[in-house]
């Protein structure tokens, strides 16, 4: 665990709470380094004047300069004093406002909000936006009612001394708790670890990339060399700068919190899997199929399908042959892929798939008893299984009825693999990028051809760990750490 200072002006701005040897003065965090060797350092800066030369910029400035977290940062500070307030009414903040109902004849109001919280329920949300916006521990929120609505006339960071009732204080206090979590053990009790990881899980996912067990695996893993891993949600968001790496084990999507955090994962210069720009190469099947095309990766026959072109319907018959395997850009586990027998079918089945996305993949069917998966990371080859079809079925899922069916697989050693299964995988992976990805491949006689690349790929307790065991979870954990390593250097 890192060690955690919360820096003040004065110790008495912090006579209202909890005391404890960690909380010091300005002058005493100016005048002495507090970095021992091999020691990870986290500042949460209460200073009381956050403007620009003030002594919680200064505090920012020297964290940073000796390699310390620190929050609020100088980045965030810089935007609260310079940034044009029409940026934080925009990505979700103005329909927030649009929906805000105050006291009628109220055209002005001011809250304070702390860690994200506030005392007024009606502005919980609205707290919670700005402050992923403005991440700093207090902050003051002006709003006018002009032009039929609200809207949010200035934001600004402010002392301990604003919260002068003892009902402010205490809520602060709870929420500082929150926010800094287990910030007061002892630290002869810490145990000592040399990075922070967090694992991004979401436990009520239905079908998520790492079941439980195998989740507990990677903790191990990443204990056994010195990192400590914790299990974080999507409700951890502002927490992400405790950590130096984090490791996404959810389902991604352009439009989900997961992509969210693996871009302030990587603006707060954390290493991450999957990085954003990986996340949105492999998220949507119309850009990937693009990207295979242009640099002569093999993969079966595929064209585009877009709104109110019924009349390619029939060429693109011709061209594939049926059946015909229809697929929108954002599905995952199988789910949005359709296999139509004839033209009826597919004129009717691309009509309903083209009211959820404006362009539409379709591909000649290929059929195989498996599926190829190669798990690549950092462009080298790292597992191998094959995933067999549903019994009676075409896919390796199954989504009819209540419940998902998957069919068997077998995970084999990557020097059984198939030469050109693996250089398949391999350089469709180089163009994603230098993460960890699972690459599906189909392979009849001597054709090979990449169906996807999957960003964050499953990892599930006795599936593909069957072969490798432990050390599938080590070797991730390993990249890990020597990447934190690369960028402490």
């Amino acid at each position: 665990m890192p060690r955690f200072y919360v820096v003040v002006d004065d110790l008495k701005d912090w006579s209202p709470y909890y005391p404890s040897r960690d909380v010091i003065t300005f002058d005493h965090y100016l005048n002495h380094d507090h970095t021992a060797a091999g020691e990870r350092v986290r500042v949460i800066n209460l200073c009381r004047s956050y403007r620009y030369l003030g002594t919680a910029y200064y505090c920012a400035l020297l964290a940073e300069a000796r390699g310390h977290r620190v929050f609020p940062s100088v980045r965030t500070l810089n935007d609260l004093s310079s940034k044009s307030l029409s940026a934080i009414q925009l990505g979700g903040v103005d329909k927030l406002l649009d929906k805000l109902q105050l006291d009628e004849g109220v055209t002005s109001h001011r809250f304070l909000c702390w860690f994200g919280e506030c005392r007024e329920p009606v502005l919980a949300a609205l707290a919670k936006a700005v402050f992923e916006r403005f991440p700093c521990p207090l902050l003051e929120v002006h709003l006018e009612h002009r032009d039929g609505g609200w809207r949010i006339d200035g934001v600004r960071a402010v002392s301990l001394r604003r919260l002068r009732s003892a009902e402010e204080q205490e809520a602060f206090a709870n929420a500082f708790e929150a926010f800094s979590r287990k910030m007061w053990r002892v630290p002869k009790l810490r145990k000592h670890f040399r990075f922070d990881l967090a694992i991004l899980a979401d436990r009520d996912e239905a079908m998520p990339p790492s079941d439980a067990r195998a989740l507990k695996r990677f903790v191990k893993a990443a204990e056994e060399l010195g990192i400590a891993a914790d299990l974080i949600g999507k409700k951890d968001f502002m927490r992400l700068p405790e950590y130096d790496g984090l490791f996404i084990r959810e389902t991604t999507s352009l439009a989900h919190h997961t992509y969210h955090f693996a871009k302030k994962a990587e603006a707060e210069g954390m290493v991450v899997m999957d990085d954003p720009t990986s996340i949105m190469r492999c998220t949507n099947k119309v850009y990937l199929a693009e990207l295979l095309r242009r640099h002569k990766v093999a993969t079966p026959k595929t064209e585009i399908l877009r709104r109110d072109e019924g009349e390619r319907l029939q060429s693109v018959a011709e061209e594939l042959g049926f059946p015909v395997v229809l697929k929108v850009p954002d599905g995952s586990f199988s789910r949005g892929v359709v296999k139509v027998k004839n033209a009826e079918e597919l004129a009717q089945e691309s009509a309903q798939l083209l009211k959820k996305s404006a362009l539409l993949l379709a591909q000649e069917y290929m059929y195989t008893d498996y599926d190829w998966r190669i798990g690549v990371l950092n462009n080298h080859p790292l597992y191998a299984c094959r995933y067999y079809m549903v019994r009676n079925h075409w896919q390796i899922y199954h989504h009819g009825g209540a419940a998902v069916k998957s069919g068997g697989f077998d995970a084999i050693a990557v020097a059984d693999v198939p030469a050109p299964v693996l250089k398949a995988a391999v350089r469709a992976s180089k163009l994603i990028g230098n993460g960890f990805y699972g690459v599906d491949l189909k392979q009849s006689g001597d054709r090979v051809v990449v169906i996807e690349v999957n960003d964050n790929p499953s990892v599930d307790a006795g599936v593909e760990d069957k072969h490798l065991g432990q050390e599938l979870y080590l070797c991730i954990m390993r990249e890990f750490l020597r990447r934190m390593e690369a960028k402490r250097r």
